[in-house]
Parts: C-alpha cells; sequence; structure tokens
C-alpha cells in the first residue's frame, strides 16, 4: 500500500497535467472607447504603443474585425456569442443594459470543464444577477465605476479593498493576484478596463509628452490613458513569462467601440465613431496570441466579437448547451487561427449594427434609423432620425442627428468634424460602400449595385422582424407603443444618468 499510493499520486498528477496541457489559460482584455485606429500599429501619429504593437506582430490579427456600436451591447454579446438585441442590452442605461437573468455566458460554459474563472473591472451589465452568480469564481472592481481613477476602494469577491495609485494599475495588479493564485487549475481571465472612457485622468508622467507635443488637454489625457494600458498590458506579459505561465496562456486584446475622445486626431482614415454604424464606430483591433501554437499573421475575414465564445468553448473543450447553440451568432474561429496561411471563412457572413438608442418604447420607429449591414467588403447602412415628434423631445440620438441634419454640429465625440462624421443618409434610402476602397464611405454606390442594396434589405428586414419579438420578450424595449404613455421620463430625458452598471 505504501508502494501504491505514491505511484497512484505521481500517474494522478501526470493525469492532471496531461488534462491542464489541452487547456490553455485565456486572458480576455477589453478597453473602453478605445478606437480601432488608437494603437501606434495602425498609423496614429502620436501614440506610442510597443505593447500593443507587438503583441499584434506575435498574434493573429484580424483586421475586419467588427464590434457593436457601444459598450453595453459588446460585452452582452461577447459573453453570450449571440446579438445583444437577443439577450435584452439595447442600451447603456437602466433597465436596457440589464443583460436577460437567463442568459448563458461564457465563464458558466468554462466551469463546465474544469477552468478556474476571473472578472477583473467595468461589468456594466447590471445585477439581476451580477458577474458573481454568472460563473465567475473571482470578482473584482472599483466603487465609484469610471469616476475615481485614483486611490480606489474596491469589492474584491464581495470585501472592501483600499488600494493605491492609478485604478487601471491597480486592475492589471488584481489580474496577476488572480492568475497566481490559479496555478491548479486552467483559467480564464476578463479583464475590462474603464479606460479611456469619459471622465478622462490619468497620471501626469503619461500626459505630459502629449501637453508638450502641442495637444489640448481633452486629446493628451485621452491618449495617455491609452499609453497607461499599454504599459500596463507590459508588465501583464512579463509577469506571464516570469511566471512560466506564457506558453500556455492565451492573450486577446479587443476594444468595445468606436473612437470617442480622439476622434479629431486620428481614426485610420474612417468615418464615423462611437454610437454609429458608420465603420468608425464598429470596427475593432482584434489580437489573438498563443506563442508556439498560433502562427503569426493578418487576417482579412469577415469576423466579430459574437465569434469570441464558440471560439473559446470549442479550445477548452467546452459543450456548449442545444438551447445556447441554436441562437448562437458567432462561429468558431479555431480554422483560420490554427492555419498557417489566411483561409476563407464564410465568405456570405451577415452582420447587422444598430446604434438603438432610442427612448425606451420606440424601438418600431428605429428599425430603419441608425442601423448598418456588413457583408463582404460592403457596408450598407441608414442613419438618420425617426421623424417622431414625440421622440425629438428627447435627448435620444434621434435629437442630435436632427441638429446635425439641419446644419449644427453635435458635439459628442466630435469637435471640428462633426459634420462629417455625424451626417444623415437620405431619409427612407440605403446607402452603400466599398468600406475596404474608401473606409471614409465617401462614395456612395447604392444607385450602381441595386440588387445588392435589395438582397442585403431583405436580409436585414428577416433579421429585424425574427429578432424584434425576441428583443421584446428579453426587455429590450417596451414593446407595444401604447406602453409609451406608462414609462417614466426621468431616465430618458437630458436628465438622466448613465448607470456604472458596476457590481
Amino acid at each position: 500500500m505504501k508502494l501504491i499510493t505514491p505511484i497512484l499520486t505521481t500517474a494522478l498528477s501526470f493525469l492532471s497535467i496531461h488534462l491542464f496541457a489541452q487547456k490553455p489559460n485565456v486572458i480576455l482584455i477589453l478597453t473602453d472607447d478605445q478606437g480601432y485606429g488608437d494603437v501606434n500599429a495602425h498609423g496614429h501619429p502620436y501614440l506610442k504603443t510597443p505593447h500593443m504593437n507587438k503583441l499584434r506582430a506575435e498574434s493573429v490579427s484580424f483586421d475586419n474585425f467588427y464590434v457593436s456600436p457601444s459598450c453595453s451591447p459588446t460585452r452582452a454579446a461577447l459573453l453570450t456569442g449571440m446579438h445583444e438585441f437577443k439577450n435584452g442590452v439595447t442600451h447603456t442605461i437602466v433597465p436596457r443594459q440589464e443583460l436577460h437573468p437567463d442568459a448563458i455566458i461564457l465563464p458558466q460554459l468554462l466551469k463546465t470543464v474544469g477552468y478556474k474563472t476571473g472578472f477583473i473591472g467595468k461589468w456594466h451589465l447590471g445585477n439581476k444577477p451580477g458577474p458573481e452568480k454568472r460563473g465567475f469564481d473571482w470578482c473584482s472592481t472599483n466603487v465609484g465605476g469610471p469616476h475615481k481613477h485614483f486611490d480606489s476602494t474596491f469589492i474584491r469577491n464581495r470585501k472592501r479593498l483600499e488600494t493605491k495609485g492609478y485604478r487601471e494599475d491597480v486592475f492589471f495588479d488584481e489580474a496577476m493576484t488572480f492568475i497566481k493564485g490559479s496555478e491548479q487549475n486552467p483559467f480564464f481571465c476578463y479583464l475590462s478596463t474603464y479606460s479611456p472612457h469619459t471622465p478622462l485622468a490619468a497620471p501626469e508622467k503619461f500626459v505630459k509628452p502629449f501637453r508638450d507635443a502641442g495637444l489640448n488637454d481633452i486629446h493628451s489625457t485621452y491618449l495617455a490613458m491609452i499609453e497607461n494600458i499599454d504599459y500596463n498590458l507590459g508588465r501583464l506579459m512579463k509577469f506571464l513569462k516570469d511566471t512560466d505561465r506564457e506558453k500556455e496562456t492565451i492573450v486577446i486584446m479587443i476594444n468595445d467601440n468606436g473612437v470617442t475622445e480622439g476622434l479629431d486626431v486620428y481614426n485610420a482614415n474612417m468615418r464615423g465613431s462611437k454610437c454609429s454604424a458608420w465603420e468608425g464606430g464598429t470596427r475593432a483591433f482584434s489580437f489573438w496570441r498563443w506563442p508556439g501554437i498560433w502562427h503569426p499573421k493578418t487576417v482579412g475575414n469577415l469576423t466579430a466579437h459574437l465569434d469570441i465564445l464558440p471560439t473559446l468553448c470549442g479550445l477548452a473543450g467546452a459543450e456548449i448547451p442545444q438551447s445556447v447553440k441554436r441562437n448562437l451568432d458567432g462561429f468558431d474561429l479555431r480554422p483560420v487561427l490554427e492555419s498557417k496561411k489566411a483561409i476563407k471563412l464564410q465568405p456570405e457572413r451577415i452582420l447587422f449594427h444598430h446604434v438603438a438608442r432610442w427612448p425606451s418604447g420606440f424601438a418600431k420607429d428605429h428599425k430603419y434609423s441608425m442601423a448598418g449591414v456588413r457583408q463582404g467588403n460592403h457596408l450598407m447602412l441608414r442613419s438618420h432620425n425617426c421623424g417622431n415628434k414625440e421622440c425629438l423631445k428627447y435627448m435620444s440620438q434621434c435629437k442630435a442627428l436632427q441638429i446635425v441634419e439641419n446644419g449644427g454640429k453635435h458635439m459628442t465625440y466630435a469637435y471640428g468634424t462633426a459634420q462629417y462624421h455625424w451626417k444623415v443618409s437620405p431619409r427612407e434610402q440605403w446607402v452603400l460602400f466599398d468600406v475596404k476602397k474608401d473606409p471614409g464611405c465617401k462614395n456612395d454606390l447604392s444607385l450602381k449595385n441595386p440588387q445588392l442594396i435589395s438582397q442585403l434589405t431583405r436580409a436585414y428586414d428577416q433579421w429585424w422582424d425574427t429578432t424584434y419579438p425576441e428583443m421584446i420578450a428579453k426587455g429590450g424595449d417596451l414593446g407595444d407603443p401604447e406602453e409609451r404613455r406608462k414609462t417614466p421620463k426621468r431616465n430618458e430625458s437630458s436628465k438622466g444618468k448613465i448607470s456604472d452598471g458596476k457590481p
């Protein structure tokens, strides 16, 4: 018996190591309001992001990767593998930022195959329930959401923790602490920053170089927050190497929507910003690194945040229940990731975008406004106010579009170029662009391609008509217009506050 025990222990240890080797660790980094162009490797004239550049160079870089036009919808779609309309998240305000309580999300699936799961940073999907009841073993975020940048109080696993220093530095410290405690299991770490979302603040050492270069305080601080993320990314990558976790860990880094406060500095020649269906509102960077396993390359396949859940479940060997699988909008990207050369994947794939910032109860009025359809290199788009006088009373996006439509400047995320980035399409009409040749969307091809317009319009109508009932059922809108009279207007007015969605 004395001899058998150590033999058995050794065998079990070997088996554990073997199984662990088959299941990679995963770190998913999501930045908040950083644009596709806000990376030095993508041509930014001021930013120095050596660690993002290195990550990109060592990764499968998806250069045709798309997210939702704003924060909460992206987070909901990323974690569920479904378009945000299917899980109840249509806005960034309560109650329409609340992820439906029945939604199954990525960490719940990974836990079924032995993963330890950690969430650090910004949640912004409501608390019915919060992340600690949605499959995360470890939860850490700061009290005060985006408004507390320094010396924050954190809540770590329901316990208060007083911290010193800059918030994003602490987030990355928390991620490394979580990873240190996950040596016996493969881990999934979802690290979601608040930066560079407003309100803007960063350590002076990051701000000063931009101010010295002649940029104003807004642009200097915005870019400083991105360089701080880059600094912390470098710390994290060094930590993985120093702890011998580098080769067994997948690192994924994406942004949640288009550019915001840096729009007038650089937007990679694209049109549009956050909260628009233009290319500049939905195109994201997407770096996937697994050293020794995936060959670094740039991929042009039409891909999206929707693909993260099915891909990671496939890599981990986690079975996706049929109830989830039949509603998935994402694809398993393993064939693309594992190929040495670029390969075609779902060439006829269609992505649907909708800004959905209508006041509650007005969904039907906005079927065709602020919407985009992507297929191949083409973007078909409609962006105009709904024309409903009742809707225009609210400080909704329709009000903003009306201002631009009438020749004024809407100042959200744009100071000198608002007219160009927010110019509306002709009412009742789709416009069409080849975004590969024309990322600035200056040459409308709709009159030359009536057949394609008709084809994509039918696809959009079918998508909306099938998705709308589910959106209503999951709490994404009030549904019946008669319900408008019963809707409190305080959350939809100019006095309404956007919830931080902190757990």
